[in-house]
């Protein structure tokens, strides 16, 4: 509408000529929800289910404080006659269930950045409780900047817990639609994996529950790793037994054995840890999306801070978890490779492995990208008017956030047209009465790039030609 000047004079309007944008939204923010040290402050006060944002492992110490101290932990000093110089064997008998600060540890080891803690207790009860991560799941529920989903400290529960808390968390992403749960194959304390390598995978297929729908909100990774990550524990709970039969406690043997106590604390440095992939793998997310993008499959890429998996999985074992012709709960397994590294992440399947739309979770990622985006770069259209105006520009604000993907290398196509389209408007997404009871649809269709999963590699001979 035209300025009603009533003064002579020279006046200046600024006629705005360039569509609003869409911002893409951040893709790989992780909430960690289990067991901290500390859920008291003294300045920020109750920390128990009140999600907080951390960038780094100084700030979550700060915070939440440190590891679970390790009191199962034996040394026995053996003898050996080749070098004169005594062997410490270490045993970890009954590791802490509590992995929230290793996990954090392994994340921002593979790449990780920005994420929220959302702590359900401390380690006064010992215990891992299924209400209290639900509890805590619901909490996340209320962070909009969350995109990605795990609890280091479920793998405590038995199977029936560990699935049910993790169909909660994959529940949360079909409700939000805004987020992606990661999780393990869940492993028994009592299975032997030199035995039975691939029960927890058995398990998983047996446990987990869900449509399709459901199922691409996830996707899951085996086997445990073994980690150069260090056990936290207090040499008064240590236990050294001598060549001599006695049992000392480490710290009484720091004034008389001095050079007999640091080889034993070194020998326990160099245990490798266990831990579940998950933590690192969404380091990995992170990373892979700061450096190439969310359409990229995070695969193919070596993890950090690990010896080896607790498992060698070969390429025979390998085709039936990547592909469950049963239900469809495709596996992502973690490998060594010759000369390549000893963890090399090689799979980049969601669990609903068999469905051709919602296979890989680049594209699943992706996708949850672009509607977050889109969605809030639509709010300012709110009350707007509901006729062709407001109606071109909102198409041509999606379309050149969709060219920017496509130049990118996001979507697929030789020209944009081949790549996405989006329209709005009368007899093409709505109807009269769409526009009268006050709906604008805007329809969005994107052709996403899939990993190239398997190349296939053709040689024949040729007959001699000169």
């Amino acid at each position: 509408m035209a300025n009603d000047y009533k003064t002579p004079g020279v006046y200046v309007e600024e006629i705005t000529k360039f569509p609003p944008s869409v911002a893409q939204v951040e893709t790989a923010i992780p909430a960690f929800i289990g067991y901290t040290q500390n859920v008291q402050h003294p300045i920020l006060g109750d920390l128990k289910n009140k999600p907080r944002r951390i960038t780094s492992m100084v700030e979550y110490e700060r915070l939440y404080g440190f590891a679970q101290n390790e009191t199962g932990i034996t040394a026995e000093v053996v003898a050996n006659p080749n070098t004169g110089i005594p062997d410490i064997k270490v045993e970890v008998k009954s590791p802490s269930k509590y992995k929230m600060y290793y996990s954090l540890q392994f994340y921002f080891a593979n790449g990780g950045g920005p994420c929220y803690i959302v702590s359900v207790g401390d380690y006064s009860t010992n215990v891992v409780d299924f209400q209290e991560l639900s509890d805590g799941l619901k909490a996340s529920d209320k962070v909009d900047e969350v995109t990605l989903l795990l609890l280091p400290d479920a793998h405590a529960m038995n199977a029936d817990n560990y699935y049910n808390i993790y169909k909660a968390a994959l529940d949360s992403c079909v409700k939000l639609q805004d987020r992606f749960t990661v999780l393990d194959a869940y492993v028994d304390p009592a299975t032997n994996l030199d035995l039975e390598p691939l029960k927890p995978v058995q398990i998983l297929r047996d446990k987990l529950s869900g449509s399709v729908d459901v199922l691409k909100y996830g996707a899951v990774y085996y086997p445990p790793m073994e980690t150069i990550l260090d056990y936290q524990f207090a040499d008064a709970d240590v236990e050294v037994k001598l060549e001599d039969g006695s049992k000392p406690k480490l710290d009484s043997l720091k004034n008389s054995k001095n050079a007999l106590y640091f080889q034993v604390r070194a020998a326990i440095r160099d245990k490798p840890l266990t831990m579940m992939p998950s933590a690192g793998i969404v380091g990995i997310y992170a990373d892979t999306d700061a450096n190439r993008g969310v359409w990229k499959a995070p695969a193919n890429v070596g993890m950090d801070y690990v010896i080896r998996p607790s498992v060698i999985i070969s390429d025979e074992e390998q085709k039936d978890l990547n592909v469950d012709v049963n239900g469809g709960k495709s596996v992502n397994i973690i490998r060594t490779f010759t000369g390549r590294g000893p963890a090399i992440v090689w799979g980049a399947r969601t669990l609903a492995g068999n469905d051709n739309e919602w296979r890989y979770i680049s594209v699943r990622r992706f996708c949850n990208m672009v509607e977050e985006s889109v969605k809030k770069a639509c709010n300012q259209f709110v009350f707007e008017p509901n006729d062709a105006n407001t109606w071109v520009r909102v198409r041509a604000m999606i379309e050149n956030f969709l060219i920017l993907q496509w130049r990118a290398g996001a979507l697929q196509g030789a020209k944009p047209d081949h790549a996405f389209y989006v329209a709005v408007g009368l007899n093409q997404t709505m109807t009269a009465i769409d526009v009268l009871e006050g709906r604008m649809i805007v329809e969005i269709g994107m052709a996403v790039v899939r990993p190239a999963e398997f190349i296939i590699l053709k040689f024949s001979q040729m007959m001699p030609q000169s």
